[in-house]
């Protein structure tokens, strides 16, 4: 009997142990870490605090000797299954919007000279991620700038329900910017810009060439010269009035004169716009003379033009 009693004297201590399993992966969205997060089977310990979460978007690597620690300290009844086991806590985030970035910045940069269209190079950053589901506050600090250079520098304030505040130095440059028409898909040579081909964007100055065009109604209706990648800009240089009478096309020569009007059918060798040159072969006596495009099809040749060629 003392022996049986010695026993459950002994055994005591572990029957009131929690048994517990580590979790390889806790997946924390608060901003303290729980046992219950490290540990399966805590009971009623789940809730005590034992730190701090990573900051959102990070994670925590808790080592067999950390939680070997952990489980001592709280009575939890684990041991570890190799000398390998670990267990990582990840916390979720979101990345800041460059956008509202750059509209924290606008408000404190523009009543200090900087246009309201510039473009800001901020260059590389490492931003803090913030809590998936809470509201966002940005503000500024020290915000500094040179008109003449367009550098400034500020202070970005990162304010996030469920994180620490979090500062940032930013240096960067305001790039002045120019209106640019592009394309809004491949366009071949010979196409007619229509509408839904082009629109009008703003663009750093240093990339825009001059003969950019500025606006989409500078476009709409011409044809291209040459062929144009998707969102390149157009140059007025590249368009032309839309050709009516097509390269290698039949078309009806009208030779004039006072009391006189003649019509012969004739061969395009060139494409050309309403009232453009063109080099028209008479198909009847395969001379080549200059007309003038009057309309679709037909090409006017003044009486007496000289051959081109025959």
């Amino acid at each position: 009997m003392r022996i049986l009693a010695l026993l459950l004297a002994c055994a005591a201590p572990a029957m009131a142990q929690e048994l517990a399993a580590a979790r390889p992966l806790a997946m924390v969205e608060d901003p303290t870490l729980r046992l219950g997060d490290i540990f399966d089977g805590a009971g009623p310990r789940a809730g005590l605090a034992i730190g701090v979460s990573p900051a959102p978007g990070q994670r925590l690597v808790l080592e067999v000797p950390q939680l070997m620690a952990l489980a001592r300290q709280h009575g939890l009844g684990w041991r570890p299954l190799s000398p390998h086991e670990r267990v990582v806590v990840q916390r979720p985030g979101r990345p800041i919007p460059r956008e509202a970035i750059e509209a924290a910045l606008r408000r404190q940069l523009v009543p200090l000279g900087m246009d309201t269209e510039a473009e800001l190079d901020l260059g590389a950053m490492l931003l803090p991620m913030v809590p998936p589901a809470a509201p966002l506050e940005l503000g500024t600090e020290a915000v500094s700038f040179d008109p003449g250079s367009g550098r400034f520098g500020a202070t970005l304030v990162v304010m996030a329900e469920g994180m620490a505040m979090h500062r940032l130095r930013l240096t960067g440059r305001a790039a002045p910017t120019l209106l640019a028409v592009v394309a809004n898909r491949r366009l071949a040579t010979g196409e007619i810009i229509a509408a839904g081909d082009v629109r009008s964007i703003r663009l750093r100055a240093d990339r825009v060439r001059a003969g950019t065009a500025e606006r989409a109604d500078q476009v709409i209706g011409r044809q291209l010269h040459r062929p144009l990648a998707a969102e390149a800009p157009v140059l007025a240089a590249d368009l032309g009035a839309p050709a009516v009478v097509e390269k290698n096309a039949l078309v009806t020569m009208l030779l004039e004169a006072p009391g006189l009007s003649l019509s012969v059918q004739g061969r395009a060798l060139e494409a050309a716009p309403r009232g453009g040159l063109v080099p028209v072969m008479n198909l009847a006596s395969r001379v080549v003379v200059e007309g003038e495009v009057v309309g679709p099809g037909r090409v006017r040749v003044a009486m007496g033009a000289a051959p081109l060629r025959p």
